[in-house]
């Protein structure tokens, strides 16, 4: 597929054409084309809601889509994003999106290390719209900067985003300690499972699957305080048998012994540059991190969908995928001591060898 075809989205035919306009802006890389499309769909009468999900983050999910694909490249889905948080923005200024705040307040913030902050921008937009004095404080927020902004604004809640399963356990502790100072959080994005499992297993006080639930959520009426005294611990106590912090601690001493090893486990390596070779690092360090992640979370599916994942994105590439086994096995011999780890490591590798979808691809 060319990456100029227009996503097919729902939405009534209107919202298509607008799909199909801002598209077609967002692939020429046009900013200017792109915000037009929005302004001028604003003057016509189109609720500015819609805009913001039917449109654009309709659009930018298909800019996701691309990418997995490998048809376009990591750059171009960067420069795609940034012109769809410029259609935001254009959006937000605009007179029909204006609103008298006539709720509560809420601050809207991403978990420190997660860097995705569109879909948290969204959130903050539609909640403008719906009445809500909204605090945006944008990508990576660091848990003491997020406390000491709630002490100051006595916020009602706190909407907070992870796109990315990894950062969880840092979304954790941002959860309990919004929970400490008596504000309950909303939790949303991708990293919560599609179903917010790992909302309601970090002890979350509410979980949406997107922005237009996020408000409804809130319309319902007060999220009910949380106990101030919960802990971490509580929620886990899995975390007691440390093999999250060992594996964590030792990630980059991993990664390296693998990285040595991999060659005479998968001989393909002995011909890899120094690009394949740093992009095999890199993915190795992303295996460490979901290992990690699911160890903390004590959920080896977790690391199963990953590893599946990340079979489909390599094959996508002409990558074989065939040098994951291998790597998990040596994670594998060098974890050999943490039972939930090497059993976490041997679900991967069944999976892979299980899955024959996954383990096709071309030799870079």
């Amino acid at each position: 597929m060319s990456t100029s075809t227009p996503p097919r989205l729902p939405g009534n035919a209107r919202l298509l054409e607008l799909c199909d306009q801002l598209w077609t802006s967002v692939m020429a890389g046009d900013e200017y084309s792109a915000t037009e499309v929005v302004l001028r769909a604003l003057d016509d009468g189109v609720d500015p809601e819609s805009v913001l999900l039917d449109v654009i983050a309709a659009v930018q999910g298909k800019v996701g889509e691309e990418w997995a694909a490998n048809r376009i490249s990591v750059a171009r889905e960067h420069a795609a994003t940034a012109i769809n948080e410029r259609a935001v923005a254009a959006l937000a200024l605009h007179p029909t999106a204006r609103r008298t705040p006539c709720r509560g307040r809420i601050t809207v913030a991403c978990v420190d290390g997660e860097w995705h902050a569109l879909p948290a921008r969204l959130v903050a937009e539609v909640l403008k719209l719906r009445g809500w004095q909204v605090d945006y404080l944008g990508a990576q927020v660091p848990v003491p900067h997020l406390i000491s902004h709630l002490h100051v604004t006595k916020a009602d809640a706190v909407a907070l985003s992870s796109s990315i399963a990894t950062r969880l356990p840092t979304a954790h502790a941002a959860i309990t300690a919004c929970q400490a100072v008596g504000v309950p959080v909303l939790v949303g994005g991708a990293a919560f499972g599609p179903d917010g499992r790992y909302a309601q297993l970090l002890g979350a006080d509410a979980w949406a699957p997107d922005a237009r639930a996020a408000a409804d959520k809130l319309a319902e009426g007060p999220v009910p305080r949380p106990q101030v005294d919960h802990q971490q611990t509580d929620d886990l106590p899995h975390l007691a048998d440390q093999e999250y912090t060992m594996v964590a601690r030792a990630s980059a001493s991993l990664v390296r012994t693998v990285l040595l090893a991999l060659e005479d486990a998968f001989p393909a390596m002995r011909t890899y540059n120094n690009v394949q070779r740093e992009r095999t690092a890199e993915d190795l360090a992303h295996i460490v991190e979901f290992l990690a992640t699911a160890l903390y979370l004590g959920d080896e599916n977790l690391f199963t969908w990953f590893i599946t994942w990340t079979a489909q994105i390599l094959v996508a590439r002409g990558v074989p995928a065939q040098s994951l086994p291998p790597a998990l096995d040596l994670f594998a011999r060098e974890l050999k001591d943490f039972p939930r780890a090497t059993r976490t490591l041997q679900r991967g590798i069944e999976t892979l060898t299980t899955d024959h979808s996954t383990t096709a691809g071309t030799p870079a």
